[in-house]
């Protein structure tokens, strides 16, 4: 990467991208991005309406119909070698994600590695996918069955970890043989215009990935559109509902990966700093704004004093502050209303009998000087949450931790299990017996066992009930992006 000041990063030209065309004006007027960190508005973002999204699926058509025409190798060298202008250009998408969402140099900075690594992995198997020759009977015959690209995939891009989550969507949609047509919201739009630049410039062809932020007009053209075969949707249950009614409306298959509210479930024998950690460090890292945040700590009542004291520590060692600044472990929310809304909850919470430890029920002014006008949240310890509570079982999406306790094994998958959600579980004990037992119990997609796993480009990625369902990583996530066809050839010489 060269070592360009972060904060001085010009910003892409607004506009969206098509083809090899940048529109700087659109059908869906425009919308004001502003930076957490400050709450000052950059550039205005145009943002997609119908016709727009009509454009990209033409250039996407095109595009999807050279692709597939490569043989496997020259699609496999061509990701690699967008692999490697993502890292040349690291730099930049670290500094465009900061700006996008606010997150703190220590997790932005992951971004670019884990999207060319994502890359490099499903380069590997785009050179690998292979058929079968299946067995007939009743007559001679010849059968085989071969996987295809979809054509044209529309993307409902997350705006919280925009460059990390470029290697776990588009590299697989890439590698099957499709056409892209990412849509961010106004929240996010900086890194995904860079990547889309960068397509370019690594040789991919025009068209092959559009960049068309936008919002409730382009969202519901991409899914209504003939001309796109399947959608993935990144985001939240509310939106995601809307969304999966109007692809089945159309008849289009659709993946969603919604949101989480993950368990930390900490036993006697755990080392207890680090299972903590666990925790405290997933609500610092995206202030809480991550779909896999450990935000629920239910641990054994033998041990939850000695739990609350740790967690009390290590939430007053992190630093809220500037983004940009290497120092900081926390920055700010997506949003004035995601502020507010996270502060209500914790505002409830108290009121119905939670005690809190650490944070603020309040209105925080964030740290003030340049940043006083930033969406900032104060690092919430909340103990004795009742499990059928708000706070217990609504998705925060914010710096906010909640304690509660069991005693039996039993008890602890109960409160694991007890809400809607089944994206991921995490276990702290050092009993090898207990881990294969509780794994096979819990109702989620990913379990992680005594640290926090991340989400690699080989791992099959995705929830249970309302958390979604498809799958990212690994196999799945590549045949997600593909669809099977039979061919049966009758050999009957009569």
């Amino acid at each position: 990467m060269t070592q360009t000041p972060l904060a001085e990063v010009p910003l892409p030209a607004p506009g969206l991208l098509i083809g090899t065309d940048r529109l700087a004006e659109s059908s869906g007027g425009s919308a004001v991005h502003r930076f957490p960190a400050t709450g000052e508005p950059d550039q205005p973002i145009p943002m997609a309406g119908a016709r727009e999204i009509d454009f990209a699926v033409t250039a996407a058509t095109a595009a999807a119909a050279e692709w597939r025409a490569l043989t496997p190798d020259r699609r496999r060298d061509a990701l690699l070698r967008l692999a490697d202008v993502v890292d040349q250009h690291g730099d930049e998408l670290v500094a465009l994600s900061i700006r996008d969402s606010g997150f703190p140099l220590r997790i932005a900075a992951l971004g670019p590695s884990r999207a060319s690594g994502g890359l490099r992995y499903y380069a590997g198997w785009a050179d690998k996918i292979v058929g079968d020759v299946v067995p007939t009977w009743s007559g001679p015959a010849f059968d085989y069955a071969v996987s295809e690209p979809i054509g044209v995939i529309g993307f409902f891009a997350t705006w919280n970890t925009p460059v990390y989550n470029l290697g776990l969507t588009v590299a697989p949609a890439l590698a099957a043989g499709n056409a892209i047509i990412l849509k961010p919201s106004e929240l996010a739009p900086y890194a995904y215009l860079r990547f889309g630049e960068l397509c370019l410039e690594a040789g991919l062809p025009p068209g092959l990935v559009n960049v068309v932020p936008g919002g409730a007009e382009a969202g519901t053209a991409l899914v209504e559109h003939p001309g796109v075969g399947k959608v993935h949707f990144t985001g939240g249950g509310t939106v995601g509902r809307r969304v999966a009614a109007l692809a089945a409306e159309h008849l289009k298959p659709i993946d969603l990966e919604l949101g989480g509210k993950s368990a930390n479930l900490i036993f006697p024998d755990a080392d207890l700093e680090r299972a903590v950690a666990v925790s405290v460090d997933s609500i610092h890292g995206g202030s809480g704004q991550t779909c896999i945040t450990a935000g629920r700590m239910i641990v054994h009542e033998s041990v939850v004093d000695e739990v609350v004291e740790i967690a009390r520590e290590q939430i007053a060692r992190h630093v809220l502050g500037d983004p940009f600044d290497a120092g900081t472990t926390m920055g700010p929310v997506i949003t004035e209303a995601a502020r507010t809304r996270i502060l209500g909850m914790v505002d409830r919470a108290i009121r119905e009998g939670a005690e809190l430890c650490a944070g603020a029920a309040a209105a925080v002014p964030g740290p003030g000087g340049d940043l006083a006008g930033g969406y900032f949240v104060e690092p919430t310890l909340l103990v004795g949450v009742h499990p059928d509570s708000e706070l217990a079982q609504t998705e925060v999406y914010g710096p906010v931790l909640s304690v509660s306790t069991f005693g039996t094994e039993s008890e602890a998958v109960a409160l694991a299990n007890g809400t809607p959600f089944g994206l991921s579980s995490y276990l702290q004990t050092r009993d090898v017996s207990r881990v294969h037992r509780m794994a096979a119990r819990l109702s989620s997609g990913s379990v992680y066992v005594n640290g926090r796993g991340g989400i690699g480009p080989g791992m099959p990625f995705g929830g249970y009930k309302e958390s979604g369902y498809g799958r990212l990583g690994g196999r799945e996530g590549l045949m997600t992006f593909m669809q099977s066809k039979n061919v049966w050839i009758s050999m009957d010489d009569d």
